[in-house]
C-alpha cells in the first residue's frame, strides 16, 4: 500500500506540485469483483487500484472458492468463480470485519449455492448505515432470512423471483443489492428511486456485458428482466472521482498545482463548477486533469450534497480544507450522512473557525432535519491553520486531515492513517511525488 506505520508526521505550507495517477474507483471495483460470483465463467477487471478494500474483497472470495490471481497488466485481476462453495463462519468473519461488502455478496450467493452468510458489518462511522434496505429487499425476492447471534444466514428455498422494490431514498447499496440479486432472478424486476451514479452505471455496463437484460429509465426507474445464464465479463473500471476530487481539493488548499492523470470531466461536473466557484482553475486533458490555485483570493459558497447528479457527499470534506481559506462565509449542508463532520473538531483545534448546526442551512430541508442531527457546517474565513496532533476519524475525513496538515503551519502529527489506504491507492508515495515534507512512524 505505500504505507508502513499508523502515524505520519507533516511539515505543512509547502504548495503540492506534480502529477498523480489514478486507478479504478473504489466504489466500483469492490461490486464488480462480487458481480464476478454471478457468472459461469472467469472475468477479468482491469484498473484495480492496490487499496485495502480490494484485498478485503479478494480473501472474502477466497474464502468462498473464487481464485483470484493477478494478470498481466499492473491492476488486472483474474477472477475464476467456477468452483464457488459455502465458507465457514470464522473464514468470513476473519475477512470482513472491517467492511460491509459481505452484505452485497447475499445475492449472488444465494444464486449459486441456495445459502449465504454475514457477520456483523464495519465500514467507516459517518452515520446510520442500516441494513434493513438490503434485507428487506432480499426477503421481497424470496429469501428467508435468519438472525443469528454472530451475524445473518440467508436460505432461497424456493428460489428468487423478480420483485418490485421501491426505495424511500435513492440508496447506492440498496440499489447495488438489488442489481446484483434480479440479474438472475426469475421473472422481471422494477426498481423504483433507484441511485444512478456513475459507478451504479458501470456496474450495469458489468452486468449487461456478462448477459443481463436492464433498462434505466430517466425518472431513476430500473426494470432488469432475469437471466439463466451469465458469463464472465471483460472490463477496465472507470476512474476515482472521489480520489481526484480529494487531490484537486490539496491543490486548493496548499497553492498548490495537481494534474490526476486519469480523471474526466463528465463524471465531475458538478464538482469542476463548485471548485470554479471557490476560485480554483482547472484544465481538462485528454489524459487527466490539471487542478490548481490560479492566484487571488478564494470565494465563499453555500453546498449541499446530494445523490447524483447533485455534489457528493464524498466530495465536501476534502474541500472544506480550501473554504477555511475563503473570503467569507461558507455553508455546507449535508444530507446523505448525518454524522459526516465528526472530522471538524480537529479543524478547529488546529485554527479553523466552523460551527456545526442541526439546522437544514442553505436552503432546502432534508430527512435530517427532523431528526436533531448535526448536519450543517459553517465555515468563516480566511484563517491561518496551525500545527497539531490530530486522529484520523474515517477515510474522506482522515485524507482531509492530511490536507489540513499539509497546509498548516508548523508541525502537525496525524495518527490512525491506515484508514486512508482502504480508498486511496499508494497515497504515501503519491505526496512524496508532489513534494510534501513528512515522515512516517511505526
Amino acid at each position: 500500500m505505500g504505507l508502513k506505520g499508523d502515524k505520519i508526521t507533516i511539515r505543512g505550507g509547502i504548495p503540492l506540485i506534480g502529477r498523480i495517477e489514478l486507478k479504478g474507483a473504489k466504489n466500483l471495483v469492490t461490486k464488480a469483483m462480487v458481480a464476478s460470483l454471478l457468472g459461469e465463467s472467469p472475468s477479468i477487471l482491469k484498473n484495480v487500484p492496490n487499496i485495502s478494500d480490494v484485498r478485503i474483497v479478494r480473501e472474502l472470495l477466497a474464502v468462498h472458492g473464487v481464485k483470484v490471481t493477478d494478470g498481466p497488466e499492473p491492476g488486472e485481476l483474474l477472477l475464476d468463480p467456477v468452483d464457488v462453495e459455502s465458507a465457514h463462519f470464522a473464514a468470513i468473519d476473519a475477512h470482513a470485519g472491517s467492511s460491509r461488502i459481505p452484505i452485497l455478496f447475499c445475492g449472488p450467493l444465494l444464486h449459486r449455492l441456495g445459502e449465504a452468510f454475514i457477520p456483523d458489518l464495519g465500514g467507516c462511522r459517518i452515520g446510520d448505515r442500516p441494513i434493513d434496505y438490503h434485507l428487506e429487499v432480499l426477503r421481497k425476492f424470496g429469501a428467508v432470512v435468519d438472525k443469528q447471534p454472530n451475524g445473518i444466514r440467508m436460505s432461497a428455498p424456493n428460489g428468487l423471483h423478480g420483485a418490485k422494490v421501491s426505495l424511500p431514498y435513492p440508496s447506492v447499496g440498496a440499489t447495488e443489492q438489488v442489481l446484483l440479486t434480479a440479474v438472475r432472478a426469475e421473472g422481471i424486476t422494477e426498481l423504483k428511486g433507484a441511485a444512478i451514479e456513475p459507478e451504479i452505471m458501470d456496474l450495469i455496463n458489468i452486468l449487461q456485458k456478462m448477459g443481463a437484460i436492464i433498462t434505466v429509465d430517466t425518472d431513476r426507474v430500473i426494470r432488469i428482466e432475469g437471466v439463466e445464464r451469465l458469463e464472465g465479463f471483460n472490463h477496465r473500471a472507470l476512474f476515482d472521482r472521489n480520489e481526484a476530487a480529494s487531490w484537486a481539493a490539496a491543490a486548493l488548499a496548499t497553492d498548490g498545482d495537481i494534474f490526476v492523470g486519469g480523471a474526466r470531466q463528465s463524471e465531475m461536473l458538478t464538482f469542476l463548477n463548485v471548485f470554479r466557484k471557490v476560485g480554483g482553475a482547472f484544465e481538462i486533458h485528454d489524459d487527466g486533469i490539471r487542478f490548481y490555485h490560479p492566484g487571488g483570493d478564494l470565494k465563499p459558497v453555500v453546498i449541499e450534497t446530494d445523490v447524483h447528479p447533485g455534489f457528493m457527499t464524498d466530495w465536501q470534506q476534502p474541500l472544506v480544507i480550501a473554504l477555511t481559506h475563503a473570503h467569507g462565509v461558507s455553508i455546507v449542508h449535508e444530507t446523505v450522512y448525518e454524522q459526516r463532520f465528526g472530522f471538524v473538531d480537529a479543524l478547529v483545534e488546529m485554527g479553523a473557525t466552523i460551527q456545526i448546526h442541526r439546522e437544514c442551512l442553505g436552503g432546502h430541508p432534508c430527512r435530517f432535519g427532523q431528526r436533531n442531527f448535526n448536519h450543517s457546517a459553517v465555515i468563516a474565513g480566511p484563517t491561518k491553520l496551525h500545527g497539531a496532533d490530530i486522529e484520523v476519524p474515517d477515510l474522506r475525513g482522515g485524507f482531509s486531515h492530511l490536507i489540513a496538515a499539509l497546509t498548516a503551519e508548523g508541525t502537525s502529527t496525524v495518527s490512525n492513517v491506515g484508514i486512508i489506504s482502504r480508498g486511496y491507492e499508494n497515497f504515501i508515495t503519491k505526496l512524496r511525488l508532489l513534494g510534501a515534507d513528512f515522515d512516517l512512524e511505526g
